[in-house]
């Protein structure tokens, strides 16, 4: 997704993959083939570019620290910077002392620990695995020690936190240059399936132009606090009362900011170039009253081509985003956009386009028609107890 806003700003791109038939490899025309927890083949990409940034949190930290001690390539976001984002007992020591809403959490180092925490939450928890978890893995809803009773052999601390009796989620983008720099995005509200990112509406419906600034300024000094460079997303939780909480952080482009590829002035992707190679940023301005973003999550077509055309025939006005993955069930192989006035109409529009695709065009019953899904059928945002953690 950088490939295109690269080739525009005339930077280029040499990517690392594990394999020539991943996405950014089939398209990219630089590519290493190495892992990204190998030492040397990391050290080997940094080499050949002025700047390494990345697309997950995965990649050691010591070894980004040697690069960047070493000078070979400027790191970023920096690894003082994206540890935040690696390690979650971590990020909630470092946000809680510098003010920032984090909902209740405690350190679970021993079973002691977790019997106290369960006692003061009420009898039960979130329990999370401080470094590797994403897209709801690495996250469980506990109520006595045996059930973490694996993951206590494997860490040796792991992270509880209490079951926030949110309305729903939101998420809000932010990017920074190196020299501090900072353009916020609209402040957005998702919804989950599984564990994994489903839906999103830009601007989040009902939220108030105080509310917004409010939720802006809170990413921003959160980017600020912690010197990131490039792209940050803060995942929230709001409550009843409109307070909201810091679920989640992420340092690069997000699920949550796709919508911005065809709703905003300047797409996510662009903007995280322009920030790690220290350019001006572009305008965050949506280019209409709503847009929405619908991830296709892997249904009952092998193929997606035909379900993909007759939905691009349905609805001229879709955009249509598609991973080059191989297709399996609840993996994310794409998403489409629309841009509009009225988030009900346009999520509608979306989810008839996303059966299509993921169903294959043998899913809707008259040939050229697209039947409307039941609303039923859409999931509604869910709360904490079953959906501990957002994509």
């Amino acid at each position: 997704m950088m490939l295109g806003p690269a080739t525009e700003l005339d930077l280029e791109l040499v990517v690392l993959a594990t394999a020539e038939t991943e996405s950014a490899a089939r398209v990219a025309a630089q590519v290493q083939i190495g892992r990204h927890d190998d030492e040397q083949a990391v050290a080997a990409l940094a080499e050949q570019v002025e700047v390494l940034t990345f697309d997950h949190e995965h990649v050691p930290p010591a070894h980004l620290e040697r690069i960047e001690a070493s000078g070979a390539a400027a790191v970023r976001p920096g690894p003082a910077a994206l540890v935040h984002a690696q390690d979650k007992l971590l990020m909630r020591e470092r946000l809680t002392a510098l003010g920032h809403p984090c909902p209740r959490w405690w350190r679970i180092r021993k079973e002691q620990d977790l019997e106290s925490a369960l006692a003061e939450a009420g009898g039960r928890l979130i329990v999370k695995t401080p470094r590797g978890g994403y897209d709801g893995h690495g996250v469980r809803v506990v109520t006595g020690a045996q059930q973490i009773a694996d993951w206590s052999q494997l860490h040796s601390e792991l992270l509880a936190e209490e079951l926030v009796p949110f309305t729903r989620e939101l998420s809000v983008q932010v990017a920074r240059r190196p020299r501090g720099e900072i353009a916020t995005y609209p402040v957005v509200q998702s919804v989950q399936q599984d564990g994994v990112c489903y839906e999103v509406v830009a601007p989040a419906p009902g939220l108030d132009a105080a509310a917004q600034q409010r939720i802006q300024q809170l990413a921003a000094a959160i980017a600020a606090d912690l010197e990131v460079t490039g792209m940050l997303a803060v995942e929230l939780f709001e409550t009843a009362t409109g307070q909201v909480l810091v679920n989640e952080l992420a340092m690069r482009p997000h699920n949550t900011g796709h919508w911005s590829m065809d709703g905003a002035v300047t797409g996510q992707f662009e903007q995280h170039l322009r920030a790690v190679a220290d350019l001006p940023l572009g305008s965050t301005a949506p280019l209409a009253t709503v847009t929405v973003m619908v991830n296709l999550l892997g249904g009952r077509a092998e193929d997606l081509a035909p379900g993909a055309a007759a939905a691009l025939a349905a609805d001229p006005e879709l955009k249509l985003h598609l991973y080059g993955k191989g297709v399996r069930p609840g993996r994310k192989l794409g998403h489409v956009t629309l841009t509009g006035e009225d988030a009900d109409e346009l999520l509608e529009r979306a989810h008839r386009a996303e059966r299509l695709i993921i169903d294959g065009p043998d899913s809707v019953p008259h040939p050229g028609a697209v039947q409307q899904p039941d609303p039923d059928e859409r999931p509604a945002p869910t709360q904490h107890p079953d959906h501990p953690e957002g994509a």
